[in-house]
């Protein structure tokens, strides 16, 4: 499961000056793995005794792991400042980070000699070139899936019968209840609205879920006191950003298919809350046995998970829970707000 950026939105998601964020994740692990797999490697090519091999994999590992985790711990504390730094300026700094962990490294896990450090610090830079050059390849492969993501955010994430039934639904109350209509017709304006518009940034969680209640109150038009909605929300994860149109098509298919199929009323319940540094978003809705619209469904949901993966990497997940009487999509992501 991962996910990736366009020119702005990965320079403020995944990259910022060039660099990746060291606060992801998916990038710690892979930077670890990357560099563990480039030492193993000079070990296997430089090793003529096979009864050695182990005893070069553990003083390998001696002089690697030490100054490999420290530079990706000061790394992530630096991220901050980093992210402010122009692509040279923020090379340069990664560089100088790696080089004095490097020499700390020697200090305390080696006797110095000047030609044993320059190995070291040469091997270390050759190190840092491949990584950083592995996270620009990453990010350029990546582009065009944020794009195509993007679009499919801007196509018709509405189902077309939805407008119809809506306007059929302002139809049957214009004379009944006229400041009803009126509303609604606000509502499905807003809405359509948010579709058109160009949805490169990430917006707080807060504009998601109003989007969604006006959606919700135009299905209740039409579907009347068989639709019941059970809101949680928490003001705390409010201001978390999250991508456009993330939430109104996981609730649009709650109520095309555990609502509008069944006989008899029907709860969708919604819940936010913020847990320390995430976001957990959790959408459940009745399940009934005539709904045969199951293919869309995994679609809505494939497609939202992808693009949680291409915005946030590992830091964001999407499950589905499906039981006899109730199917539950669960979204796990961080909490970041606008700077």
């Amino acid at each position: 499961m991962s996910i990736k950026q366009n020119p702005q939105l990965a320079g403020r998601v995944r990259y910022r000056g060039g660099l990746p964020d060291f606060r992801n994740l998916g990038v710690m692990l892979r930077i670890l793995l990357l560099v563990n797999a480039l030492a193993l490697l000079a070990v296997l090519v430089r090793n003529a005794d096979g009864a050695r091999l182990w005893l070069e994999v553990l003083d390998m590992a001696m002089r690697v792991e030490f100054p490999l985790i420290l530079s990706v711990a000061v790394l992530f504390l630096a991220q901050p400042l980093l992210a402010r730094l122009p692509a040279p300026g923020g090379l340069i700094a990664v560089g100088g980070v790696v080089l004095v962990a490097d020499v700390l490294a020697h200090i305390l896990l080696a006797p110095i000699d000047g030609d044993g450090l320059g190995r070291s610090l040469m091997w270390s830079w050759m190190a840092l070139g491949c990584v950083l050059a592995y996270f620009h390849h990453r990010g350029a492969t990546y582009a065009p899936a944020l794009a195509e993501a993007r679009l499919l955010a801007l196509t018709a994430r509405i189902r077309p019968h939805f407008l119809f039934n809506s306007l059929n639904g302002v139809l049957g109350v214009l004379r009944s209840n006229p400041r009803r209509a009126e509303e609604a017709l606000e509502e499905l304006s807003d809405l359509f609205r948010a579709l058109m518009q160009d949805n490169r940034e990430l917006v707080p969680l807060a504009h998601e879920a109003d989007l969604c209640e006006r959606y919700l109150n135009l299905e209740r038009l039409r579907l009347g006191e068989r639709l019941a909605v059970d809101w949680l929300r928490d003001p705390a994860a409010d201001a978390a950003l999250v991508p456009p149109l993330m939430l109104q098509p996981l609730i649009e298919n709650a109520v095309y298919h555990g609502i509008e199929p069944g006989v008899t009323a029907g709860t969708v319940s919604i819940a936010t809350a913020r847990r320390g540094a995430e976001v957990h978003i959790e959408i459940s809705n009745p399940v009934c046995e005539s709904a045969a619209h199951h293919a869309g469904n995994r679609m809505a949901v494939d497609n939202i998970r992808e693009r949680l993966m291409l915005f946030y990497d590992l830091e964001a997940s999407l499950d589905v829970e499906q039981g006899a009487d109730v199917y539950r999509v669960r979204i796990r992501l961080p909490y970041r707000t606008a700077r």
